[in-house]
């Protein structure tokens, strides 16, 4: 194999990778070998037809897509490595060259790593955060417990915001029924506004038994575009209407929901928890506008291949988390009325701002020479053995290579932002009109008192 660099404008290059004619004879043989159990040529069994047989029926071409595939798959990540390129996107790949008795000829053209100019990073100023918890805090976090505690009884009256509605529904557009728009004992939360429309305002005041025609309209930019904009009528039977019931807050109640025998107890290490957690908040958040000064400092600029696969990253990663909820991407876009690309353009700056945090602080690990010791990694392969409820040994067997890369490469990142924090200037945040006012006039009452 044999890897030529082109330099390109904006942070761009581009790879010429030529595969040898021995490695394109294996790939178009593979090929052949998997498929050939699928092609059916009059006067042979099925499977047992040589190949010269099918590339003179179907053309030689009929075995150069699949080959082309194994080619680039298995000399792509070598020709980086080859090329000492940093690369931070995906390839957009092009098939220049493949025949047999050739070299395999494909170009790869990618985003590389932006140079970057860092601003000052010791001693930025930051907002102070106040993490004292109140009362008031304390006893939302209380009902929040009520609620995850709560019974799920049926009610005999009609649904209102805040219940659950177990209903049986189908879709129709022009009194045809569309893909997508049917289910039974589905679960609606009325008031979420998980279906599109007025579908959930539609049933309220309903009982259970009884059936409702909804009328919706499906937005202009639905992903469906044979729905898009077109007015539906949903048939929905109402089967159950159900509702929660809290539990009493009492000394019996924490003991249910916790190790404490009372409920002031309880209500301490609530408090205690929370601290810790606006604590650990307000420390991402000045972290977040410590980096965000330093970004704004600095000059880099950024190719937009490599935003791009930052999108298309973070939408892969959401729609791992909604199917860990047991709902489908397609089933998303389909009920949120969304499109993959409005999606991305969404998460736009987001992965902007995720891509210009790394930069920087890979900078100034860089400046710094910030090193990632065996130890550090162990360490951190211990802590997440811990999470797992795995031996650190085991769980270290499992990591490739790529793996403990990305892990060195994450605990030099953490490194870089603990000496910028190590570093910051705090200042209390300045007071608007209203608040001085508000504190004023509490201060007149306090001493009319």
């Amino acid at each position: 194999m044999s890897v030529q660099v082109e330099n390109l404008e904006k942070s761009m290059a581009k790879l010429t990778i030529e595969v040898s004619a021995e490695e394109v004879k294996k790939a178009l043989d593979a090929v052949y070998n998997r498929q050939k159990k699928s092609i059916n040529i009059p006067g042979f069994r099925k499977g047992k037809a040589p190949r010269a047989i099918i590339e003179k029926m179907y053309g030689k071409e009929v075995f150069y897509s699949d080959a082309s595939n194994i080619l680039m798959q298995s000399n792509y990540a070598s020709a980086v490595k080859e090329s000492g390129l940093d690369v931070v996107s995906r390839p957009v790949v092009d098939v220049v060259q493949i025949e047999e008795g050739k070299e395999f000829i494909f170009t790869a053209e990618v985003a590389v790593r932006p140079e970057v100019t860092l601003g000052k990073y010791m001693g930025v100023t930051v907002t102070k955060i106040d993490t004292s918890v109140s009362d008031e805090e304390v006893d939302a976090e209380i009902a929040k417990q009520q609620e995850t505690n709560a019974r799920i009884v049926d009610v005999d009256r009609a649904i209102e915001n805040g219940d659950t509605a177990i209903i049986d529904f189908e879709g129709f557009v022009d009194g045809v029924a569309f893909e997508g728009g049917k289910g039974s004992d589905y679960k609606l939360e009325i008031g979420s506004h998980s279906f599109i429309d007025t579908f959930e305002d539609q049933l309220v005041g309903k009982k259970a038994g009884e059936e409702v025609e909804v009328n919706v309209t499906f937005p202009e930019d639905y992903q469906a575009k044979e729905l898009a904009g077109k007015p539906a009528v949903f048939n929905v039977k109402v089967n159950k209407v159900q509702t929660k019931e809290l539990p009493e807050l009492n000394d019996e109640f924490a003991q249910d929901v916790s190790e404490f025998d009372t409920l002031d107890a309880y209500k301490e290490d609530i408090k205690n928890k929370l601290k810790e957690q606006k604590d650990a908040e307000a420390r991402k958040t000045k972290e977040d506008e410590a980096v965000r000064k330093i970004i704004d400092k600095s000059k880099m600029n950024l190719p937009e291949a490599m935003v791009d696969t930052q999108c298309e990253t973070m939408v892969e990663e959401f729609a791992q988390r909604i199917q860990q909820s047991g709902l489908s991407m397609d089933q998303y876009l389909q009920f949120s009325g969304m499109t993959l690309d409005k999606l991305k353009e969404q998460v736009r700056p987001e992965a902007i701002s995720r891509i210009q945090g790394s930069l920087v602080l890979d900078e100034i690990a860089k400046e710094e020479n910030i090193e990632v010791t065996d130890e550090d990694v162990n360490a951190e392969i211990e802590k997440m053995a811990k999470n797992y409820g795995m031996e650190a040994d085991k769980l270290k067997e499992y990591m490739s290579d790529s793996d403990k890369d990305s892990m060195k490469n994450q605990i030099k990142i953490e490194k870089a932002i603990n000496l910028v924090m190590d570093n910051i200037k705090e200042r209390a945040k300045a007071k608007t009109k209203k608040e001085k006012e508000a504190e004023a006039a509490a201060k007149a009452a306090k001493e009319d008192k």
